[in-house]
């Protein structure tokens, strides 16, 4: 096989706009989804409607959080199935371009879709048909994300490179989160002239427009057939998936991962309600604070690149870990601790800047020497299907955390202001992260990151004595 070339620092940048692009989408949706058709009293007040039925199914569930769990199933089961039609496509662009030029444009037009309601507010028509584009979004989202994640360790071929491009994506990835959390600051300046609803959908449809530009620079301009071994693997999807399931490392990686995601989710679901509802702030201040802590992850940065190749990445993840489940304990008591809602925000995302950085950067650069290691030890090429299964797991732990949130929200939700209900199930939810968070840092502490690092090390010497 012809050598591959070592993809360049301005070629993993160009790669990392993608994820700026899908980020801001899912961005959107993880954030302001619930916001938007669960609405809190105070958005009510402001000229909020509840589109779809509010009440409970089976006394506990949501229609929100069913209909967004579902969508979170629906999108864990498809991972494989792209994952595996990635792996083995045959074409002359490589085996994961074709499809990061063909998902972004369907991918921002359903995100505008999701946000428009075609019946009479409370009808079950709007909430069958937000059952439906929510699966038709992370069909979407899966077609692009999922080959997008798995050029990651073809691009990022050394262990440098690596940890260069996660860094990379880390970036993008916080700059396309940060926007997402400008949706009611743009809203504001419709508002006025296309009320409530009007002003948060022109502002998706904008950001979209945004999105879907980003996702297609890197289709558009990289050549995959340089950097990316395009070789089709011959094993069909579910057999794929259980054969990398197989693999004792991974397995502990993604257990540990879904309890991230759980706790993760649930604290980022619910930190514009934290800010609005515990901490007594605007809507509009969800991107400032968000931008602070942005800022300070990312003069994190470099001090994460050089440890993570100095002490190893697993220690830095367990302590993320650690500190997250800090943070969003600390965020549960907001409103009761004698300080002032603003500042507390800013506490809260100082604290939270850090992890964030730690994670954003060294838990991709863990799946890429995991798949490199399988790699060498099985012969086959299943970096797709080790992404797509870290992406199933994810998700499943998005899904959990959509019902669970949604939920316990409801709990004190027609307290007003002052009583001593008001808010609680919104602490409730962020104790409960930080529990979960605790947890999947515990199950991390057993990866066997020396043993996966010394078998890619070995492979790498052996390489270099044939050329010699």
């Amino acid at each position: 096989m012809e050598p591959k070339k070592t993809a360049s620092n301005g070629i993993l940048w160009i790669f990392a706009v993608g994820q700026l692009g899908w980020s801001l989408l899912s961005g959107i949706i993880n954030n302001w989804l619930v916001f938007y058709f669960q609405p809190s009293g105070e958005e009510l007040a402001k000229g909020q409607v509840e589109f779809i039925p509010s009440g409970k199914i089976f006394g506990v569930l949501t229609v929100i959080g069913l209909i967004a769990a579902v969508g979170r199933v629906f999108d864990a089961v498809t991972d494989p199935l792209i994952a595996g039609k990635s792996d083995r496509l045959q074409h002359r662009l490589g085996r994961r371009i074709p499809f990061l030029r063909m998902a972004p444009i369907p991918f921002g037009l359903v995100t505008v879709l999701l946000f428009w309601s075609p019946f009479p507010a409370g009808s079950i028509g709007n909430a069958v048909m937000l059952g439906i584009l929510t699966l038709l979004f992370y069909f979407c989202l899966t077609c692009y994300f999922t080959p997008y994640n798995a050029l990651i360790p073809e691009l990022g071929s050394t262990q440098n490179a690596r940890i260069n491009l996660s860094t990379f994506l880390s970036v993008t990835f916080f700059v396309g989160s940060a926007v997402a959390y400008l949706v009611p600051n743009i809203a504001a300046i419709f508002m006025a002239q296309m009320g409530y609803a009007g002003s948060f959908r022109i502002t998706v449809a904008i950001l979209a427009a945004v999105a879907v530009i980003c996702m297609l620079i890197p289709a558009f301009l990289i050549d995959e057939n340089l950097y990316a071994d395009t070789t089709p693997t011959n094993e069909p999807s579910f057999r794929s998936l259980l054969s990398t399931f197989r693999n004792k490392d991974f397995v502990t990686f993604v257990c540990s991962d879904i309890l991230y995601w759980l706790a993760l989710t649930m604290f980022q679901t619910g930190l514009s309600f934290y800010i609005t509802v515990l901490m007594g702030l605007d809507s509009t201040w969800s991107f400032p604070l968000f931008g602070i802590m942005m800022a300070l992850s990312l003069a994190f940065y470099p001090f994460v690149n050089i440890a993570a190749k100095k002490m190893g990445k697993k220690k830095l993840i367990a302590f993320a870990f650690r500190l997250f489940a800090l943070t969003f304990l600390l965020t549960g008591f907001g409103g009761i601790l004698p300080v002032p809602g603003l500042v507390f925000g800013v506490m809260i995302a100082a604290f939270a800047s850090l992890p964030m950085a730690i994670l954003g950067i060294v838990q991709p650069a863990v799946i890429a020497d995991i798949a490199e290691a399988d790699k060498l030890d099985t012969g086959e090429s299943r970096q797709g299907m080790f992404f797509a299964a870290r992406t199933f797991g994810m998700k499943l732990g998005q899904s959990g955390a959509m019902l669970l949130f949604t939920s316990l929200a409801l709990i004190g939700k027609k307290a007003v202001r002052g009583a001593l209900t008001y808010g609680l199930g919104y602490r409730i939810t962020a104790l409960v992260a930080a529990v979960l968070c605790l947890l999947g840092g515990l199950v991390f502490l057993r990866y066997g990151e020396s043993d996966v690092l010394t078998r890619i090390t070995a492979a790498q010497e052996t390489d270099e004595h044939e050329d010699a």
